[in-house]
Parts: C-alpha cells; sequence; structure tokens
C-alpha cells in the first residue's frame, strides 16, 4: 500500500506511544465537578509556562477562541481582528453566531498591524456607535504562512491597545513555533497578553485539546460558558494526558519541522525561484505560488495526490504545505522530486 505524506495541516499527526500510554495509566476524575487530577496538572502546568493565572482545558483551539470572545465580550460589541486571521476566516462565522459580535478586520503587512492604524480603528464612545471591545491578536500569524511575531511588536501593540481599555486576547495556536522560531519562552513572548490559548495538536501531535489561560476570574467565567456551549468533560484525563507528554516532550523537535520546511523552500525555489518565497518560509508552512508557472492549484493538489502525498488548495493559484511529526527527511526528498517531475 502506497504511504501517504500529508501536508495539509499539523493536526493530521498520530499521537505517540507515550501519549497513549499515559492516556491508558491516567488517573481520573469528574472534571464537571474539577475533580480530575491529570486535567488540573495540566491546566497549571500551562499557565506556569505562560506566567497566567490559570487555565482551561478545551476540546480545541476554535472553542477556545470562541469562549475567550463569549467571555470577553457583549452583544453589539466590537473586536477587532486580522483580515487573515483565523478566528475571522475560519470558524464559520462563529464571532456572530455566538458571542453577538462585531468585527472589524484589520489589514496587515508581514502579519503586523499598523498601530496609527489600529489607533483609528478604535471606536470613539457614542450612542451610535459598537464598543470597541477586544483585539484579537495571532501567532503565528496567517494560517497558510506561519508568521512569527516578535515580543516587541507583541508588547507595543498590547501597551497601544491597554491605553484604550481594550482586552489583549491572542490565537497562539502555533505560538510554539512562534517562540522556536524566535528562540524565546512563551512567558517572555506572553507577557502583555491579557489571555491567550495554545492548541495540543498543531505541532505537538496530541490528538486532542487545547489550553485558554488568563486571570482566575477570567477562567472561572470561561469555565461556565465552555458548559453552556456544551464543553464539559467527565473523565477527561484520559486526553489531558497527552497533552502533558505533549507538552513535556514535543516542542523541542519543533526546530525539526522548521528545518524540513526550510529545505522544501529553498529545494523548490532553486528549480523554480518564484514558486516559494523563501524568506517568508519562517516557521512550518510552505506556500507554493504557482501564478507564473501556468498551472493552477488544484491540478498540483490531484497530481500530487497520485503520489500518496497531500496538500492543501488557498486558491487558484496557492497551495500549502505545512510540516510536522509524521513528515520525516526522506518525505521531503520525495515531495520535492515529485513537485519537479510534475511541473517540469
Amino acid at each position: 500500500m502506497k504511504s501517504i505524506r500529508d501536508y495539509r495541516s499539523d493536526a493530521v499527526t498520530l499521537a505517540t506511544f507515550e501519549m497513549r500510554q499515559a492516556m491508558a495509566n491516567a488517573e481520573v476524575g469528574d472534571d464537571f465537578a474539577g475533580e480530575d487530577p491529570t486535567v488540573k496538572y495540566l491546566e497549571d502546568m500551562s499557565a506556569q509556562m505562560f506566567g497566567k493565572e490559570a487555565g482551561l482545558f478545551v476540546i480545541s483551539a476554535t472553542m477556545a477562541n470562541q469562549i475567550a470572545m463569549m467571555t470577553s465580550t457583549q452583544r453589539g460589541d466590537e473586536v477587532l481582528v486580522g483580515e487573515e486571521s483565523h478566528i475571522y476566516n475560519m470558524e464559520t462565522g462563529g464571532l456572530a453566531a455566538l458571542s453577538g459580535v462585531q468585527a472589524r478586520p484589520l489589514r496587515s503587512l508581514n502579519g503586523k498591524f499598523d498601530l496609527p492604524g489600529l489607533q483609528r480603528a478604535i471606536r470613539n464612545r457614542g450612542l451610535q456607535l459598537p464598543i470597541t471591545r477586544v483585539l484579537c491578536l495571532e501567532n503565528t500569524y496567517d494560517l497558510n504562512l506561519g508568521i512569527p511575531l516578535s515580543q516587541e511588536y507583541m508588547s507595543e501593540i498590547s501597551m497601544l491597545a491597554h491605553k484604550y481599555d481594550l482586552l489583549v486576547f491572542l490565537d497562539g495556536a502555533r505560538i510554539f513555533n512562534a517562540t522556536t522560531a524566535l528562540k524565546i519562552e512563551p512567558k517572555l513572548l506572553c507577557q502583555d497578553i491579557d489571555v491567550v490559548q495554545f492548541s495540543l495538536c498543531k505541532g505537538l501531535s496530541a490528538p486532542v485539546g487545547a489550553i485558554l489561560l488568563g486571570t482566575k476570574d477570567f477562567i472561572e467565567q470561561a469555565r461556565r460558558v465552555r458548559q453552556r456551549i456544551g464543553g464539559g468533560m467527565a473523565q477527561a484525563g484520559h486526553m489531558a494526558a497527552a497533552g502533558i507528554v505533549a507538552l513535556q516532550t514535543m516542542i523541542v523537535r519543533i526546530e525539526d519541522d522548521h528545518i524540513n520546511a526550510k529545505r522544501l523552500a529553498i529545494e523548490l525555489a532553486r528549480f523554480n525561484e518564484s514558486l516559494v518565497n523563501v524568506e517568508k518560509t519562517l516557521t512550518n508552512i510552505v506556500q507554493i505560488n504557482l501564478g507564473s508557472v501556468g498551472k493552477d492549484a488544484l491540478y498540483l493538489s490531484n497530481s500530487l495526490a497520485e503520489y500518496g502525498i497531500k496538500v492543501k488548495v488557498v486558491d487558484p493559484t496557492t497551495c500549502r504545505l505545512v510540516t510536522h511529526w509524521g513528515i520525516t527527511v526522506s518525505d521531503i526528498d520525495e515531495t520535492i522530486d515529485t513537485i519537479v517531475k510534475i511541473l517540469r
């Protein structure tokens, strides 16, 4: 049977043997009642890692994003989001459907918002105007590029938001790709962020879960919101156990994913320099641009599928490849050769 190399996302990974062992042997209790010791350990471990007061274990990063917004806004408020952000584009209109808030998209340059532009986007208070309540950041930014944003930028933009009494929320689904690329600890990178979430699946290979972090009061309210939308869990320690192993063992190997992505980008650009912007391949995401080679993205995707290689079509001329624990060096070699063969 032909092996499959799946580059569609870093969430396609399988749990490691150590994770499966931990799940089988986990000490569990009723998380609904706050009695699961393994969940508590994961939440406390995560909070300490990021320098926050408390944590909440939830099913997915999308759920964490939506719980954060439901907890921090009132219906009719406005939240500032990036045009390319996941919370704005990829969560089936959850901001409107669940929180009843208005999203105001901001343009970015290489993942960064223009500070004067941000300042102008913050509403003055007035009877006819929505209240600007939250600034939503994302790091790494843009799910099709994976841009790591520096601590200096994160602090500067957070300080501006705090000046206008905005809560600063960070969708950090791939935050460990950012910390790895920037060579910085999560606690320092997120020191000025009020509320942050990170995925245990993307890059860390756990089978399920995300962590939402903030003050004790915020997380207490978020726990009630989680229950309201059906996110309360019994004996969740079986899942949390895999998350603990992921944090203990998988962060250190994310650099391998970045090396594989960079090599893939370099070799494809060597074949045709218009295919990949190597300088923008900064973490584990490689974007292939087919506009100048006379092929469309669906053609490349379908052709690669015949060789057992799966990629994500972003738009008619763009594909995305994400490296992860399931992609080896030999997979990279075969993928390079196959793409060159198809496009030659």
